[in-house]
């Protein structure tokens, strides 16, 4: 008896995988897909599905690292003489440890030498090195935007996030971006103080940032699913128009049996399945993708022009070859369409 039980739920647990992966809704291409399939066969039209356009990746690191100005090496032998602070951050910099320094390393040797020239140049008398302190500083805060940006954008945990390896965006998700979310809003505020010559900023949470980038990948999902979405619903929308330019759904403005199926279907799959997950793009775009491209806005005095071409692309809200416009465009003239059809018979659905 008991290997009976035991085979009866072995059984069991497989017929519920076994549904569950038949289920067309639990994953984002399938549902779009079977979105597309089901308006062609509630309207009559033969379905086709479009090919996705493929999304730029992120430009290498070799084309996103900018190369750091170095102080004369003349100049920092001459600072490295003297005894205050500046001379053991000089010295940790000309270690064979600081010549291979890490981009957020390198950020805080910036932030300290800026500081300990500053403190240097309070207690010094020899005008000869109150001349090369006060050049070292101005070249060091000219330069600093450099080093925040390969800080932040050209550092390599930045590929893992946005990396177009992992598929789409997930369906059903449970705020999968809060520790995200907190991040981009807490970076941004740090990287606009530096900005501001402001270098009293902690940056003691920055190497958490880049660990959590490199073991997430969300902005790269929805990136996937903004150009998955937007193709499908541009698929579904030209088989409405296909019907309304053919003949009408309903006669007169009286609902019929074909008009109450098409309507049972927009309401159990567009409004209960396809908004639902539309609503979660938006979200995940506010949380994740708005703070992030606030983060390069900020910075494209210093941004490569290769990555000013991606950010267009990936990270812009507006314009011809933001992702994202052309999302919110394809969901508005979705939206249209259907208002159009079901007009017909009466049914016109809110905007």
């Amino acid at each position: 008896m008991p290997a009976i039980r035991f085979a009866r739920a072995l059984a069991c647990a497989l017929l519920v995988l076994l549904l569950a992966g038949c289920n067309p809704f639990s994953e984002a291409r399938p549902m779009m897909d079977e979105y597309v399939e089901r308006v062609g066969r509630v309207l009559e039209t033969e379905p086709a599905l479009s090919e996705i356009p493929p999304s730029e990746q992120m430009p290498r690191r070799r084309n996103r690292v900018l190369p750091m100005p170095e102080l004369e090496l003349g100049m920092l032998d001459f600072l490295s003489l003297y005894g205050c602070e500046l001379q053991y951050v000089v010295g940790e910099k000309n270690s064979v440890m600081g010549r291979v320094m890490q981009p957020l390393n390198r950020l805080r040797y910036e932030i300290r030498f800026i500081r300990a020239a500053g403190e240097c140049l309070d207690t010094v008398e020899d005008e000869e090195l109150q001349d090369v302190l006060e050049q070292a500083i101005a070249s060091k805060r000219e330069s600093l935007p450099i080093a925040i940006w390969n800080a932040t954008w050209g550092v390599e945990e930045v590929e893992t996030l946005f990396t177009l390896a992992k598929g789409e965006y997930p369906v059903e998700t449970k705020d999968p971006l809060s520790d995200l979310a907190r991040d981009a809003r807490q970076l941004n505020k740090a990287v606009a103080a530096l900005l501001e010559q402001n270098l009293e900023v902690d940056l003691g949470f920055w190497g958490g940032v880049h660990q959590r980038w490199q073991a997430e990948y969300r902005a790269g999902q929805l990136i996937n699913s903004a150009r998955l979405v937007t193709t499908r619903l541009l698929d579904a929308s030209r088989l409405i128009q296909q019907r309304l330019n053919t003949r009408p759904l309903c006669l007169n403005g009286k609902p019929n049996n074909q008009s109450d199926i098409v309507q049972s279907m927009f309401f159990s799959v567009y409004i209960g399945k396809i908004q639902p997950y539309l609503a979660d793009l938006r979200r995940a775009r506010t949380d994740l993708i708005e703070p992030l491209s606030e983060l390069a806005t900020m910075q494209e005095e210093a941004m490569p022009e290769e990555f000013q071409e991606w950010s267009r692309f990936a990270l812009a809200l507006q314009g011809p070859e933001s992702v994202w416009a052309n999302l919110d465009s394809a969901v508005e003239r979705h939206t249209k369409a259907w208002q159009t059809l079901l007009e017909q018979c009466g049914l016109r659905p809110g905007a």
